[in-house]
């Protein structure tokens, strides 16, 4: 269960390797959170996140998990779920893919559209509900201002995002008052791994002020969070903008 400060006492992450995700999860572990589950594709990199929360004093563990092998999360995170209560699942995963390459090559275009939505939708909803019978927890989802309107620059990606916090503002209305908390987060461009090399957008943020943004909706049971928050009204204004002008915009 939360503390009295609405910080989890375990944390269950999806997309274990996420620098997001990490960045969460050593922040709630220096505040209470005692238990994390890493899941993701088996890897160094899973390994040494589960060691860095462990060093910090977490029991930090790592389970294999695949967002494109819908058929088996049923199975993995129930067993994750058996283990005992889940006070926050930290939906992360995601890939950004290759504009160009996609448009050339579909079936590229196909596995980021699988990864960031269809996944997203299996294991959201797996998880939805095992909290759902709990009686408690949050389902935390990192979206994208990407997914608010598509840009040529990156259509794909941003559609992907835009089916995913659709779902993800749907399924918490479907759990309002069962005492599931479903949060929505909308970062702008983020410098991490995933970005590297790629033009910054204006706004730019970081893995650690996004998990701050974060902790903080948690304690406020935000239902969406922008990071930056000046992103809000920006993209308030972005959206209601005629095509014939926005597709002139270098944006």
């Amino acid at each position: 269960m939360k503390d009295a400060f609405g910080t989890p006492q375990s944390l269950l992450v999806l997309g274990g390797t996420s620098e997001i995700a990490l960045a969460t999860a050593r922040r709630l572990v220096a505040r209470r959170t005692r238990t994390v589950w890493l899941a993701g594709r088996p890897s160094p990199a899973l390994e040494a996140a589960a060691v860095q929360l462990r060093d910090l004093g977490a029991d930090a563990r790592t389970v294999a998990f695949d967002a494109l092998d819908s058929e088996a999360h049923e199975d993995i995170l129930g067993k994750v779920f058996a283990e005992g209560d889940i006070d926050m699942v930290l939906l992360a995963f995601g890939v950004l893919g290759d504009q160009e390459r996609d448009e050339d090559e579909p079936q590229s275009a196909v596995r980021v559209a699988q990864t960031n939505y269809t996944g997203a939708v299996s294991c959201g909803l797996v998880c939805a509900s095992a909290l759902k019978r709990q009686g408690h927890g949050s389902l935390v989802v990192l979206s994208s201002v990407a997914g608010e309107r598509a840009r040529r620059a990156n259509f794909i990606y941003g559609s992907s995002k835009a089916g995913l916090d659709a779902f993800a503002q749907g399924l918490g209305d479907a759990l309002h008052g069962t005492g599931v908390h479903v949060m929505v987060v909308r970062p702008g461009f983020v410098r991490s791994k995933m970005t590297a090399g790629m033009k910054e957008a204006p706004l730019a943020t970081t893995p650690d002020a996004v998990a701050e943004a974060i902790e903080t909706g948690l304690r406020r049971r935000s239902e969406t969070v922008w990071v930056p928050g000046a992103l809000r009204i920006v993209m308030s204004a972005l959206r209601h903008v005629p095509r014939p002008v926005f597709r002139k915009l270098p944006v």
